[in-house]
């Protein structure tokens, strides 16, 4: 069975049922260092599932800026990807 044909279904299962959160417990990145395909892959099912205007109802209650250097807070704050 392909992982991706099942990590869409389950994306695809999340979206049409509103879930805030998915956790992913399988073997998408069976490696240390995926190949540039399975980061693609990934992205593109990311973006056609995940991305879009419905508000994230998550909450970060450690402190961004440590946990998070480079930008201050977690991407899904980010008004670019949500």
């Amino acid at each position: 069975a392909d992982p991706f044909e099942a990590f869409e279904e389950v994306l695809a299962y999340a979206q049409e049922n509103a879930a805030d959160c998915v956790l992913l417990g399988g073997d998408l990145f069976h490696e240390n260092r995926p190949s540039r395909s399975t980061l693609v892959k990934t992205i593109e099912l990311f973006t056609k599932y995940c991305m879009g205007e419905r508000a994230s109802h998550l909450q970060v209650l450690s402190d961004q800026a440590i946990n998070f250097p480079s930008t201050g807070s977690a991407n899904f704050e980010d008004p670019n990807y949500n």
